[in-house]
């Protein structure tokens, strides 16, 4: 179930904004001068973005109240919690967010069934899936997943990476029995038994790790793809001061982040009900935020890569032709160039 809150800032929010006002990144210096900083008016009363444990930045911006920070007391921000890429793109569809953040994967796959939305900024390049298996398990090799149920949640990173997994083991999906499960879900699936497999996702892919000693049997970097942030067409063309407020606010959050690992690693333990451990490895092992937040050729490159395993799935209606155009579609970079050009 989704969980919307409303404006709170907690007193860590004021000395990190002191920090802020120090090196300059005070509301407004990171705006465009058209926009509602600028004339004191901005163009919508509310905006809504969800949050998210498995996009840190978001985490930073919401607790530290950084967005409500630079759209002042005009502007409501309202904040929907998103259990997957398959739950923000849902949102994002029916305009119940503004901004939402999925996985690369999962916004080529939504662009391409005709979501409104573009990516604005990038949020990490993590290693977030791997194939999970029981601390008892017999499954060795990706062969051995051949005639097996695996817990995956379609339409995210974790499932794309499941398919390019049974390619690279010679399997294909009709090999094994695929259980759609959200995130959470799969991991109870397989500690109780019902699957024997799981494509996993952080943070909870780590907690399962620490907590009942499930292995990830099969890890490859190159089969994750970047964390994207999107906005929905409607709220780039009509509230571009609005999203350039978003986007200055992640770009603030990232050099809080990257200057403080350890107090993200505990908002995301908080957050997320994990232990500090698992939280830490998971910041400083699994979740690159050391990466520029412009997309661009980069993000096209590695989608390029996953395009032929998204529609040999048969998700897309319109085949390679939709997921072309999604591919010439999809970026829109203003707004995070103005945020990096203004750092």
């Amino acid at each position: 179930m989704s969980i919307i809150t409303r404006r709170v800032i907690p007193a860590t929010a004021i000395a990190g904004m002191m920090m802020l006002v120090a090196t300059g990144c005070v509301a407004g210096e990171n705006a465009s001068a058209d926009n509602g900083a600028a004339s004191g008016e901005w163009s919508a009363s509310t905006v809504t973005l969800d949050w998210a444990t498995y996009n840190p930045l978001s985490l930073v911006v919401k607790d530290q109240g950084l967005l409500e920070d630079i759209l002042g007391d005009d502007v409501t921000v309202e904040w929907v919690q998103s259990a997957g890429s398959n739950k923000a793109n849902e949102l994002l569809r029916s305009g119940s967010v503004d901004v939402g953040s999925t996985a690369g994967s999962a916004a080529l796959l939504a662009k391409a069934n005709g979501s409104p939305i573009k990516v604005i900024d990038i949020y990490s390049q993590p290693e977030w899936s791997a194939i999970v298996v029981g601390a008892d398990s017999d499954i060795d090799s990706l062969e051995d997943l051949a005639g097996t149920s695996v817990a995956a949640t379609k339409g995210t990173d974790p499932y794309f990476f499941l398919l390019q997994a049974l390619e690279e083991g010679g399997l294909t999906v009709d090999d094994i029995e695929v259980q759609n499960l959200q995130h959470a879900d799969g991991r109870a699936a397989l500690e109780g038994g019902s699957v024997q497999a799981w494509a996993g996702l952080d943070p909870i892919m780590g907690a399962a790790e620490v907590e009942s000693g499930a292995e990830l049997m099969f890890r490859n970097v190159d089969f994750n793809t970047y964390g994207f942030l999107n906005a929905t067409e409607d709220f780039i063309e009509n509230h571009a001061d609005l999203a350039q407020a978003v986007v200055d606010a992640y770009e603030q959050a990232r050099v809080w982040a990257l200057e403080n690992p350890d107090e993200t690693a505990q908002l995301l333990a908080d957050t997320a009900g994990i232990d500090i451990a698992v939280a830490t490895t998971v910041i400083q092992e699994r979740s690159n935020l050391d990466v520029s937040g412009v997309p661009g050729e980069a993000q096209i490159a590695v989608l390029e890569k996953i395009a032929p395993v998204i529609v040999e799935s048969g998700d897309v209606q319109g085949g390679q032709d939709a997921v072309d155009a999604a591919l010439e579609e999809i970026i829109f970079a203003d707004f995070a160039e103005k945020a990096v050009a203004a750092e």
